[in-house]
């Protein structure tokens, strides 16, 4: 529930800094001056304000992220002998501090980042579950995201109010120059798809290696053989953190019970029935047009702010039948099932769609407390247990 907008698409990253003691004596503190000189001017203590940048109490601080020009953690992860230039608050997110990391590489040519900083308590498990998103989908199809070099605490950290201090981490990749308005349908369709298509679970099962969030949230992606017993906890479980949020609805918990008990298993079962197979497919996790950028040069498309796991592939483009989404327009499931066709039986397809969609419309709903889509998903539901009661 991120974005990330970017600039001109860098030079290819050298190798690792092995003499890292050196070049951090070299330029550290000169580096960090010459930034907060050129930084706009604020206190050192204020917030970024940046459109779409959070201004609550978990909102890293601007000190805190230009900072990161002379954080060893981070400068350790640039090719020996860089330079940083400069750092430049930009792109927009929901949940923490965005930055363009600036840097030239030994023999001169410009290298820049991406980094994102979040100062929360889970933050360690927040940026380690992006990490492990963007290097899967980008070790499985590298042309369709930008490579994530490294994550971790940062060295710097700032003292905050009540004499607490910051618990800031930091994720950094790839900064790409893109276009993050609509993507093209045919584009993004062929790109996906192949995603899905050469995309092997390491496991041959569907979930994960760890923990991984969608916006905010953390997602249950604990390893099932079984698709239908996993959804139906992933389901369980975001179901339990809307309701943390926004109280219980009695009515609700009634659906729901007969959703796990009845609906689930009556319209995932089938994908496995009469010697039938599903694939665990690597998704984005939350690929709504906000996470998906276009290349200015190439018009190659790219997916970023990834909370992956192995999945159903039909589970992928679920989240554009939601009409607080863009992608439910234009064609764009309809392109996408002429490089991957739906699985049988196909006459359920549009109703596994909407199935998984409601999992999407509780997050929202999570993330939002008192947002419509937690009636919209109640809805959803009581409409497919209308149709498919006569079946149990």
């Amino acid at each position: 529930m991120a974005s990330m907008s970017a600039a001109p698409r860098t030079q290819t990253r050298g190798t690792p800094r092995t003499d890292k003691e050196d070049s951090l004596g070299n330029i550290q503190e000169a580096i960090a001056e010459e930034v907060l000189e050129n930084a706009a001017e604020v206190p050192p203590d204020a917030s970024l304000d940046v459109p779409g940048q959070p201004n609550g109490p978990n909102a890293p601080s601007l000190q805190l992220v230009l900072s990161a020009a002379s954080d060893p953690e981070i400068i350790k992860l640039l090719p020996d002998g860089s330079k940083v230039l400069r750092i430049e608050p930009c792109g927009v997110s929901s949940w923490a501090s965005t930055a363009r990391f600036e840097t030239e590489t030994a023999n001169g040519q410009r290298q820049d980042y991406f980094l994102k900083i979040l100062d929360t308590q889970d933050a360690y498990d927040r940026v380690y579950g992006e990490y492990m998103s963007m290097a899967e989908i980008h070790k499985t199809l590298a042309s369709i995201a930008p490579k994530p070099y490294g994550y971790g605490k940062c060295h710097n950290q700032v003292k905050k109010e009540e004499g607490t201090t910051s618990n800031a981490h930091f994720f950094l990749c790839d900064f790409l120059q893109l276009d993050t308005g609509m993507p093209n349908p045919v584009r993004l369709s062929q790109t996906l798809a192949k995603l899905h298509r050469i995309s092997e679970s390491p496991t041959g099962k569907f979930g994960f290696h760890c923990t991984t969030f969608d916006g905010k949230l953390p997602l249950t992606t604990t390893w099932e053989s079984s698709w239908t017993a996993f959804f139906t906890r992933l389901i369980k479980d975001v179901y339990r953190l809307d309701t943390e949020v926004n109280g219980v609805w009695p009515e609700f918990d009634s659906l729901m019970e007969i959703t796990v008990e009845k609906l689930i298993p009556r319209l995932l079962d089938p994908l496995t029935a009469n010697g039938r197979t599903i694939k665990p497919s690597l998704i984005h996790g939350d690929l709504w047009e906000s996470n998906i950028g276009t290349d200015r040069h190439t018009g190659e498309i790219y997916i970023y702010d990834a909370c992956a796991y192995y999945a159903h592939h039909e589970k992928e483009i679920a989240i554009w039948r939601c009409e607080h989404h863009k992608l439910d327009k234009d064609g764009y499931i309809e392109e996408y099932l002429k490089n991957l066709p739906e699985s049988e039986p196909k006459g359920e397809f549009k109703d596994r769609g909407l199935l998984y969609s409601v999992e999407t419309l509780l997050m929202n709903s999570a993330h939002y407390p008192g947002s419509d889509t937690r009636k919209k998903a109640f809805d959803e539901l009581q409409w497919l247990i209308n149709k498919y009661q006569k079946d149990w």
